[in-house]
């Protein structure tokens, strides 16, 4: 892609038990004209004292109110997991209500709504069950596990992102989106590939997948891979041609 000079934001969204600090370190590994906007949601970081928001509905609009200052230039939306899928919602949103659109939307681990499997966030809330679906996926520090207080937010992060993920439903026939959309996964995960392809079918623009390296959190895993493949994807200038994204 060309380079360019012009500041543009990278809004990041968190998977689910995470807070918007798993995106801090980016700022050291993205190029210089790229701006990290790591998006905070309710009852986690450094918001905490605020109630966790347990809609997915009521949760995309209300990061389109919050974000609204940040979404005010160039600017492009990602996410990892529940991120991805939050991020989607807010693209959706903010093309419903007819608002300026991000350049790009970039997904990371995560089925397109289209093959999202509804039984997936049915049960399963007890803290057993959750300190193994963390293990499973194997995104969670050792030094988490190892503190009582840290494995207690955490957990009660997840329980409540589990619950916007559950409320998700996939609404049929929306027009699609007017933006390209750029998805990624990891080569190791358990999300079938004709899932992550099926994101194709929620933009009338570009669509392209890459394969990382890696299970669910190919992005820590193989960071400098995955983040060269994302830099690759990020739009550089509002000259940006088609030919571009190939």
């Amino acid at each position: 892609m060309r380079s360019g000079s012009a500041k543009f934001s990278l809004l990041c969204l968190p998977c689910a038990g995470a807070s918007a600090t798993m995106y801090l370190r980016w700022r050291r590994f993205l190029p210089p004209w790229v701006h990290i906007v790591p998006v905070e949601l309710p009852g986690r970081g450094a918001r905490m004292g605020e109630a966790f928001c347990e809609n997915y509905d009521a949760l995309v609009a209300r990061l389109c109110q919050e974000q609204a200052g940040a979404m005010g230039g160039e600017f492009a939306l990602f996410g990892h997991s529940m991120g991805a899928l939050l991020a989607h919602g807010v693209t959706r949103r903010l093309q419903s209500l007819q608002r300026p659109l991000p350049r790009a939307l970039l997904l990371s681990g995560c089925a397109a709504p289209s093959r999202r499997d509804p039984e997936r966030f049915a049960g399963g809330e007890d803290d057993a069950a959750l300190i193994a679906e963390l293990r499973k996926q194997g995104g969670t520090p050792e030094d988490v596990f190892a503190s009582d207080e840290l494995m207690r937010i955490t957990l009660d992060t997840l329980r409540a992102d589990r619950r916007v993920c559950r409320s998700h439903v996939h609404a049929i026939g929306e027009p699609p989106l007017r933006l390209p959309v750029c998805a990624f996964a990891g080569r190791q995960d358990d999300i079938e590939a004709s899932a992550m392809a099926a994101w194709s079918h929620e933009t009338a623009d570009i669509f392209t997948l890459d394969w990382i390296e890696g299970g669910h959190f190919f992005l820590r895993q193989h960071e400098t891979a995955f983040l060269a493949a994302l830099a690759r994807r990020l739009p550089t200038s509002h000259l940006q041609t088609h030919q571009s994204w190939v």
